[in-house]
């Protein structure tokens, strides 16, 4: 399988509105890759670390998707009741069973190298491959267009991290989100 280099946001001072943007929930979490080839799934943390062995109720629902290998990008979060990512939890490590995966992104499908592909289609690519929901690992759920600045608002009133806005039309690359 090859390699894959994270692309991480950078901090913007405005959520952008229109119809070339798509927005999700920043969940304080992890940031991991999440790759599947067979049987072996890793969790590759951004210092190139395997926490497979940390998550095992990712690596179970990951072994559940139909497609054999593939490649995911997201976050490992600990859900409150609410919903509502508790970063405590997941640091203090006696929620290591209940840790769940929320992709946001698709790298790598049944072999074909998706990162040139714009976001809209990947998210598309991304829904379709988990939607089965095995339980363990969700799409972030994202919201398109001028809903941006509405939704970055009612998120800080949620006490959420922030949002992470991206243009729909853009490949995969090291560089290219905002976040709120």
């Amino acid at each position: 399988m090859r390699s894959f280099e994270f692309c991480l946001p950078s901090k913007g001072i405005s959520v952008p509105d229109g119809p070339d943007w798509l927005h999700e929930v920043k969940y304080d979490g992890y940031r991991l890759r999440l790759e599947r080839d067979g049987d072996r799934v890793r969790l590759i943390t951004r210092g190139g670390y395997n926490w497979a062995t940390r998550y095992p109720w990712i690596v179970e629902a990951a072994r559940k998707v139909r497609q054999k290998q593939f490649v995911l990008d997201g976050e490992a979060v600990v859900l409150g009741v609410d919903g509502i990512s508790d970063f405590n939890a997941l640091h203090s490590r006696k929620y290591d069973h209940e840790v769940q995966f929320c992709a946001f992104d698709i790298l790598a499908e049944g072999g074909d190298d998706l990162r040139m592909l714009p976001l809209s289609m990947r998210k598309t690519n991304l829904e379709r491959l988990l939607a089965r929901h095995p339980e363990g690992v969700f799409v972030n759920p994202f919201e398109r267009g001028e809903l941006g600045p509405d939704l970055f608002r009612a998120a800080c009133d949620m006490g959420l991290e922030g949002l992470v806005s991206k243009r729909r039309d853009r490949p995969y690359r090291r560089a290219g989100a905002s976040i709120g």
